[in-house]
């Protein structure tokens, strides 16, 4: 079932190349969509999640459904207390979504966006469109969503590891600049300095 979420917090943004997370497994692009449980976002997830399972397992749904609730390889939607020691989780629910094929990523004027871009990026807020959908296969019984869309809606502080430098950070090194010596370090804390 296809869903729009709106002004969702963009996280593990592996957009624009895809990456298999095993060996053997297909590489795949994928995000999470982090908002507060208040957002009426949750109403539109939970409303899908009840649709599919219904339409799969009829009377067994709720069932099923009570299964698979909090298990990151069957259901997609979950609580993001339990992710605590990543940044935007913590009180926040968030959806899973992949996709083998490259979502539509547009700006806000639905102009299409490239990685050269810089956005989206992890901890910006955008818009999500999704298929949320009932897996029951040889992997087991599960609701899935597949990434089909993403639109960038506003920056945001970035997650760790999702900033780029900016130009502004670098030195001009062009003829006749004065190169500083490669390996000197300004900060207190030495070449270590930043990283997590």
């Amino acid at each position: 079932m296809k869903v729009t979420l709106k002004e969702v917090r963009l996280a593990f943004a592996q957009i624009w190349e895809p990456k298999a997370f095993q060996p053997g497994s297909p590489p795949k692009f994928n995000a999470n969509f982090l908002f507060d449980p208040k957002s009426p976002n949750t109403k539109i997830v939970n409303d899908a999640i009840q649709a599919v399972a219904k339409e799969k397992w009829g009377a067994k749904a709720k069932e099923v459904l009570e299964s698979v609730k909090g298990n990151p390889n069957k259901m997609c939607f979950r609580n993001g207390n339990t992710k605590p020691d990543y940044e935007g989780y913590p009180g926040n629910l968030f959806i899973g979504a992949s996709s083998k094929v490259r979502p539509q990523i547009l700006d806000r004027d639905k102009s299409q966006l490239s990685a050269a871009d810089g956005r989206p990026y992890s901890g910006c807020w955008v818009n999500a469109v999704l298929d949320i959908w009932a897996q029951d296969n040889q992997y087991g019984k599960g609701v899935q969503c597949s990434l089909l869309g993403i639109q960038f809606v506003k920056d945001g502080d970035a997650f760790a590891g999702g900033s780029q430098a900016s130009e502004d950070d670098f030195e001009d090194l062009s003829d006749g600049a004065d190169a500083p010596d490669v390996g000197t370090h300004d900060d207190e804390t030495g070449a270590a300095g930043g990283l997590v």
